[in-house]
């Protein structure tokens, strides 16, 4: 309902309010403040107390979606070059997967590896130690028992390059 009177609001008056959003829990990796070079091999998602009982069935999912704010990335302006190839045409930032948009959210699909009450292993993720954790989602989406897995997909040239065959 707040999205939906958000985008209202948009289309109204050409500009947004400020939104505040609580932290559902905290990362506790082996990331610093050093550069995320790939993805964290194991990682704690410590979820509030409170909230322990809504991560009940959780553990059925092999993934989940993380989503979380990167409180520690500093911005570095709107173009980018993709893969941090310099030879590379720079692109949008919101063409890419890099850290520095407008709102530092992060979103990393990881694997489940277990949970213990509010705790979740996971393997996969590539977020700082102390990173504030937004929400959860468990993968595949569905909709009225319907999975949806994009197994066609495109992605533009530079990309081609970085992906093995």
């Amino acid at each position: 309902m707040i999205l939906l009177d958000i985008l209202m609001h948009a289309n109204s008056h050409k500009s947004l309010e400020a939104i505040q959003i609580t932290p559902i829990g905290f990362i506790e990796s082996e990331f610093n403040d050093a550069e995320v070079k790939g993805r964290n091999p194991a990682s704690k998602i410590v979820i509030n107390k409170s909230l322990t009982k809504a991560l009940d069935g959780i553990e059925g999912f092999s993934h989940i979606y993380v989503i979380f704010w990167m409180d520690k990335v500093k911005d570095s302006g709107y173009l980018h070059h993709p893969g941090r190839l310099q030879e590379s045409e720079p692109v949008g930032i919101l063409a890419t997967r890099a850290p520095i948009h407008p709102n530092p959210i992060g979103l990393t699909l990881v694997e489940l590896m277990k949970r213990e009450e509010n705790v979740l292993w996971v393997n996969g993720l590539d977020a700082y130690n102390n990173t504030p954790v937004l929400d959860i989602k468990p993968y595949p989406d569905w909709e009225h028992g319907i999975c949806f897995i994009v197994e066609d997909f495109r992605v533009p040239k530079w990309l081609k390059k970085n992906i093995p065959s």
